[in-house]
C-alpha cells in the first residue's frame, strides 16, 4: 500500500532570536499561499509539523482549505546546530556534514539528529500507511531523513533547497519507491 510524504520546507521568514516562535515574513507569507495551491492538487489526508511558528505557518493555509488540524511533532523540528550562535553558519554547517559523529557545543550531530528525524517518520509511516501526509519541516532535518533512505540527498542537494520547497516521497511500507520534486 502506497503512503505519500510531502515534505514542505517552511517559507522565508523573519529572524528573531526566538527559534520556536520566528515567523514567516511578508515573502514567505505570499509564498505559504503558493504551497497551498500546489497541495490542493493533492488529496492530504493528514497535516503534520514542526511546532516552529514557521513551519506550521508554511502549512497553516493547506490545511484550513482542507479543513483539517495540524499535529505537531517534535522530531520534525530543526536540528540544533549549537547551543549558541555560531559565528559563520556556512562553515559550521560544512562541518557537521563532513563529519556525522561530530556536533558543536549543545547542538547534534548530523547521525543523532538523523536518528530522531527517521524515528518520528516511521512512527507516521506505521500510523497512517496508505495516506497522503504533509510534513511541515525544516531543510537539515528534511535533508537528513531523505538520507536516511537515499544518500543521494546529501549536503550539497540541501545547498540547493528554495525556502519553501516540496518533496513527495513514495514509500511501500517503510521502503522509498520515489521521490518527485513539486515546486518549481
Amino acid at each position: 500500500m502506497k503512503t505519500n510524504i510531502y515534505f514542505v520546507r517552511h517559507a522565508l521568514s523573519t529572524y528573531t532570536p526566538d527559534e520556536l516562535g520566528r515567523p514567516l515574513s511578508d515573502k514567505g507569507i505570499a509564498d505559504a499561499a503558493k504551497i497551498s495551491e500546489v497541495l490542493a492538487e493533492e488529496r492530504v489526508d493528514v497535516f503534520i509539523s514542526s511546532p516552529y511558528l514557521r513551519a506550521v505557518q508554511t502549512i497553516q493555509g493547506a490545511a484550513q482549505r482542507s479543513d483539517q488540524d495540524i499535529i505537531l511533532m517534535d522530531g520534525f523540528k530543526e536540528r540544533t546546530l549549537s547551543e549558541k550562535p555560531v559565528e559563520n553558519f556556512e562553515q559550521a554547517i560544512e562541518k557537521v556534514w563532513e563529519d556525522w559523529d561530530f556536533s558543536w557545543e549543545g547542538g547534534e550531530s548530523n547521525l543523532a539528529a538523523q536518528e530522531r528525524g527517521v524515528k518520528v517518520l516511521l512512527e507516521v509511516l506505521e500510523e497512517y500507511e496508505g495516506k497522503n501526509i504533509v510534513i511541515g519541516t525544516h531543510g537539515n532535518i528534511m535533508v537528513l531523513i531523505m538520507n536516511y533512505f537515499n544518500a543521494h540527498f546529501d549536503f550539497e542537494f540541501w545547498k540547493q533547497l528554495e525556502m519553501p520547497d516540496i518533496y513527495r516521497l513514495s514509500f511501500e511500507g517503510q521502503r522509498l519507491t520515489g521521490t518527485e520534486r513539486l515546486m518549481k
